[in-house]
C-alpha cells in the first residue's frame, strides 16, 4: 500500500472547482479592513476575525516597521535560549495588567497554545474534560494529552447537565482540567460561565478558557469571556490568539505566576519554537494600546453585528442567536452551501462557508463575521444582498 494513496484518491476539491464554487485558499490582494481586492475587484470582506479592523490601523502598521528596523525580521531563536526580546517582555507584562493576571506567557501561534498548555499540564492520571465544540487547537491538545497517557472526556456543546454528568464519573481527589472556548469559534455563541466555575470548584477542577473570539468582542472593554461575567478571578487560565482582535500572530495564556513559569519550563510548544517576531509582538502592542485607548471600537463592533443579525432575521433566515462579532446563516446543505457563496461572491461579498463533516450534518452555514469599521453602507449591502440571493436558492 502506498502512503500517497489517499492523496490521489482525494478528488473533493476538484470536483467543487469544476463545478466553479471552490471557495478556499483565495488570494486577498489588497487589505483595507471591511473592503478588500481579491481577483481585481473590491469585494466587501465579511468573514474576517479582524474585529474591531486594527490590521489596517496606521499605528499598528508603523509598530510592526518599527520593530523590524530595530529588531531584524526574526528572533532566530526560542523564547528558552536566544529568542527573548524586551517587547516580548513588555507584552506579558501589559496583557497580564489588561486581563487582571499575575502572569502571562506568549506563544507563536495561537493554535500552538492549546498545545502548549494541556498536554503540559494534564499527565498520567489526570483528566481534561472537553466541551465537544471546542475549537481545533484545543481538540489537538487534548489528543496530545490523552497520547501521553491522560484521561480525556467530552461533553455536549455548552450542555452543562451533561458536564455535570461526565464529572460524576471522575474520581473526586484526580487532578482534572475543564476546556472551553469563550465564545464558540463556529457558531458565536458564549459559555455559560457561571455555571461551568461553579461545577469547577465543585469537582475540584482547574478551568482553562480559549478568549480567541472574546478577547475585542465581550467583557469590559473587551477584556473577555471572564470579565462579561465579572468572574475574573474564578478562571484559572485564559488563552487566546494575537491574530483577531490584536492585528497580528501569535498567542497567549494568561494564570498565576507559578503556573505560567511551569508552562515557560515544561512546554515543548514553547522551549522547541522559534519565538514570535519582532513585527508581530510590536503589531500586538500597538493594538492592545488602541483597545485601551478607544473602547468604543467594541461597542461598534456589536452594534454593526446586531445590524446584520436583525437584517437577515426580518428576511427570514435560519440564523444561530447571538450578541457577539460572528452571524451564522444556516444553509443546511453542502451543494447549496457552495452554490451560495458563489453567488454572494460574484455580487461582491466574501463570507466563510462551513460545510460537513467540519459541521454536523443539516448545520452548514454561510458563518459571517464583522468588524467595527464596517460602514452601515456595507451592512445593509451584505443584508440586502443576502435577501436576494436566498430567494433565488429558495432559502427564505
Amino acid at each position: 500500500m502506498d502512503l500517497f494513496k489517499k492523496c490521489y484518491e482525494f478528488t473533493r476539491a476538484d470536483e467543487v472547482k469544476a463545478m466553479g464554487v471552490y471557495p478556499y485558499f483565495r488570494a486577498i490582494e489588497e487589505n483595507e479592513g471591511p473592503v478588500v481586492s481579491i481577483e481585481g475587484r473590491k469585494i466587501i470582506m465579511a468573514g474576517s476575525n479582524n474585529y474591531l479592523g486594527l490590521t489596517a490601523h496606521p499605528k499598528v502598521k508603523e509598530a510592526a516597521e518599527e520593530a523590524v528596523r530595530k529588531y531584524g525580521t526574526g528572533c532566530s531563536g526560542s523564547r528558552y535560549l536566544t529568542g527573548t526580546l524586551d517587547i516580548h517582555i513588555e507584552l506579558e507584562e501589559k496583557l497580564a495588567e489588561f486581563f487582571n493576571a499575575e502572569a502571562v506567557l506568549l506563544y507563536s501561534t495561537g493554535y500552538q497554545t492549546a498545545q502548549g498548555i494541556i498536554p503540559t499540564l494534564v499527565q498520567r492520571g489526570e483528566y481534561v474534560i472537553s466541551d465537544k465544540d471546542n475549537h481545533a487547537c484545543i481538540v489537538a491538545g487534548n489528543l496530545m494529552a490523552r497520547g501521553a497517557t491522560a484521561e480525556l472526556l467530552r461533553y455536549k456543546h455548552n450542555d452543562m447537565q451533561d458536564l455535570e454528568r461526565v464529572l460524576a464519573k471522575v474520581p473526586k481527589d484526580a487532578a482534572k482540567l475543564i476546556v472551553s472556548d469563550g465564545v464558540f469559534s463556529t457558531g458565536g455563541e458564549i459559555v455559560d460561565l457561571p455555571t461551568l466555575v461553579k461545577l469547577a470548584k465543585e469537582n475540584n477542577a482547574r478551568l482553562l478558557i480559549d478568549d480567541a473570539h472574546s478577547v475585542g468582542v465581550i467583557g469590559k472593554g473587551g477584556r473577555g469571556t471572564a470579565s462579561e461575567f465579572g468572574l475574573e478571578k474564578e478562571v484559572d487560565m485564559t488563552m487566546g490568539t494575537f491574530s483577531k482582535t490584536f492585528a497580528s500572530l501569535g498567542g497567549f495564556v494568561s494564570g498565576e505566576a507559578k503556573v505560567i513559569d511551569y508552562l515557560k519550563h515544561h512546554s515543548p510548544a514553547l522551549i522547541f519554537s522559534a519565538s514570535p517576531t519582532p513585527a508581530a509582538v510590536a503589531a500586538a502592542l500597538a493594538a492592545l494600546e488602541i483597545i485601551q485607548e478607544e473602547p468604543e471600537r467594541v461597542d461598534q463592533l456589536i452594534a454593526n453585528a446586531d445590524r446584520v443579525r436583525k437584517g437577515l432575521k426580518e428576511a427570514g433566515f435560519n440564523i444561530i442567536e447571538g450578541r457577539t462579532g460572528i452571524v451564522p446563516v444556516i444553509v443546511g446543505d453542502d451543494a447549496i452551501a457552495f452554490k451560495m457563496w458563489r453567488a454572494l461572491y460574484d455580487a461582491g461579498i466574501f463570507v466563510n462557508v462551513f460545510i460537513s463533516p467540519g459541521v454536523p450534518q443539516g448545520r452548514q452555514m454561510m458563518r459571517t463575521s464583522y468588524m467595527s469599521t464596517h460602514e452601515n453602507e456595507h451592512l445593509d449591502f451584505i443584508v440586502d444582498t443576502f435577501a436576494q440571493v436566498g430567494k433565488g436558492l429558495g432559502l427564505i
